[in-house]
């Protein structure tokens, strides 16, 4: 059934006009966006459809405008259309964090990270380069590495804060596998990092370990 023929209280244009965007399902947002589905197939149906074969909204993020048109019924048009959503949604993002302290911001430091570490499928290191009331100077990718590992070097990340100017600092990393708690390494990486950094007068603010699902927070473990 097309989604024209469902009730009015269950179309999720005329859902999100009544109870506002954040009601709405992953699949029920993504159906808006789509527009149309295929025949035989609502758009709602074909959300469905797209969510399944990433697994998660971070993965789908993540996926490339190749990737995207290879699923039936998306194509060229709608892939591009996604894929520059996403990083919308990204620099709206990293502009509020411009604009305001992060500690003020929790949450969209959190939805940045997801956005840009969440459906990362090796590890990925960065670092938040921040001024003095804790505004973001600007972001820096440290290191890439595979499924299970990174190798990060502390003088690189204190490279790019003297560079930047920084004074204080939050790295974070993702965990392709899934894990959400920090390993040994992490830890021992993160006593090294603070080390090296305060030698320069730069503060580790925190240390972020992010899932397509969760972010751990090191500082809020009370394990920086």
């Amino acid at each position: 059934m097309a989604i024209r023929d469902w009730p009015i209280e269950d179309r999720p244009r005329e859902k999100l006009w009544q109870r506002g965007a954040a009601a709405l399902t992953n699949a029920e947002l993504l159906a808006i966006f789509l527009r149309v589905g295929t025949p035989g197939k609502s758009a709602l149906a074909l959300a469905h459809e797209l969510l399944s074969r990433f697994e998660s909204i971070g993965a789908l993020a993540h996926a490339s405008p190749a990737e995207l048109a290879a699923v039936p019924g998306i194509g060229p048009a709608k892939a591009a259309q996604l894929a520059a959503a996403v990083e919308l949604a990204r620099r709206a993002l990293v502009e509020e964090l411009k604009q305001m302290p992060a500690f003020e911001h929790p949450q969209a430091v959190r939805d940045w990270l997801r956005l840009t570490l969440g459906g990362e499928r090796v590890e990925t290191f960065v670092a938040l380069l921040l001024d003095q009331r804790h505004r973001l100077i600007r972001w820096e990718p440290i290191a890439r590495g595979t499924v299970t590992e990174a190798v990060v070097y502390p003088r690189e990340v204190v490279r790019a804060a003297l560079f930047a100017n920084a004074a204080a600092v939050i790295v974070a990393h993702n965990h392709p596998a899934g894990s959400r708690e920090p390993s040994a390494a992490d830890l021992s990486l993160t006593a090294d990092l603070k080390q090296a950094l305060s030698l320069m007068d730069i503060r580790l603010l925190d240390h972020f370990i992010v899932t397509a699902d969760a972010i751990t927070s090191l500082a809020e473990c009370g394990l920086l």
